[in-house]
């Protein structure tokens, strides 16, 4: 152990093979606990010269009713829609908001943590950058019990409260549209593969065609950066496919909005020559030529119910215990995808 090293409650729960919110309660003499449930604690962090964080106590006892909310972008509409729903459910509660964009940057998303960790914020609503790969600074937060929450873009394996879309099942969906109408070489365009969304939309597209009978063909599933130029890229490797996909399903729909108009700028119909889908409704989507196929997201109530939830821990009325909230999404089919002769 590290010399000036301070022992967190999660290292007292992993000894002795409890859950960290057992540990508080016992260490706050809840009537909840068993007495010799509390005593082993009590001894264990005796031994373990465990020292109460006094910084996160103290925040949590003087508030600055002040949230901090760091997003990957402010100027999409679906963060915007979060956005709204966090600040518009905390203001009611008596709390401000300030909002850090990582811009999609690990580093960036560190530094916003610093920030608004140093600014004295009550707790933290996070949802990951595209580069999110390592975790440390996040299990920092959780080790220095510093109340945070984790929406769309998540981390699994955190012991935090979470809040995300059904994303499989939004994928299965509009998958299963493709299919039904009669597209069998399906092209899933992912993110990053490191990112939950990515994962979880392609365990949704490959279950789709599992259930249909479809071979699963790892060439159709392609990798973009969700940049402009990357998106432009996969468009133009899709094109030069042979034999040709006939359908595209692409994890967001600006990915398939830059798909779109790289194809039509090529001469390709859609969707005669290649049916096209998206995911979470961005309001683009309803007035390209022709108007996307996409999977509609509740943003707005995505926000309210992590901000609730975060407001419920810092008031002691949620459990200490992490729930998973999990919203559904809506099928919005729409012309891009709409052919239906069945091919060979």
């Amino acid at each position: 152990m590290k010399k000036g090293h301070q022992i967190t409650m999660k290292e007292i729960a992993k000894k002795l093979g409890v859950s960290v919110s057992t540990i508080s309660r016992a260490l706050k003499d809840s009537p909840e606990l068993h007495p010799e449930t509390k005593r082993k604690i009590v001894e264990a962090a005796k031994e373990m010269n465990y020292q109460p964080n006094l910084l996160a106590q103290s925040l949590r006892i003087s508030r600055s009713k002040t949230l901090g909310v760091i997003v990957p972008e402010i100027t999409s509409h679906f963060f915007a829609s979060c956005i709204s729903g966090i600040q518009d459910t905390a203001n009611k509660r008596g709390y401000n908001v300030m909002i850090c964009q990582s811009n999609e940057l690990l580093e960036q998303e560190k530094a916003n943590i610093r920030t608004l960790v140093s600014s004295q914020v009550d707790g933290l609503l996070i949802s990951l950058s595209r580069e999110t790969n390592q975790f440390e600074h996040l299990y920092d937060l959780y080790d220095r019990e510093i109340n945070f929450v984790l929406f769309d873009r998540v981390q699994e394996d955190i012991p935090v409260s979470k809040v995300t879309f059904n994303d499989a099942g939004g994928a299965y969906q509009v998958t299963k549209h493709l299919l039904e109408n009669g597209s069998r070489r399906i092209v899933y365009v992912s993110g990053p593969e490191d990112l939950y969304i990515s994962k979880k939309r392609k365990e949704g597209y490959l279950r789709a065609l599992e259930e249909f009978g479809v071979h699963q063909d790892n060439s159709l599933i392609k990798i973009t950066d969700l940049t402009t130029e990357g998106n432009i890229k996969v468009a133009r490797d899709i094109l030069a496919m042979r034999p040709r996909p006939d359908a595209v399903f692409c994890m967001i729909d600006p990915v398939a909005v830059d798909v779109l108009t790289e194809w039509k700028t090529q001469g390709i119909k859609i969707p005669e020559d290649i049916a096209l889908a998206g995911f979470t409704n961005n309001p683009t989507s309803a007035v390209v030529e022709p108007p996307l196929t996409t999977v509609s997201q509740p943003g707005y109530e995505m926000g309210k119910l992590a901000v609730s939830h975060l407001l419920d821990q810092l008031d002691g009325i949620a459990s200490e215990d992490p729930i998973s909230i999990v919203l559904e999404t809506t099928l919005v089919p729409r012309k891009s995808s709409q052919h239906f002769e069945v091919k060979e």
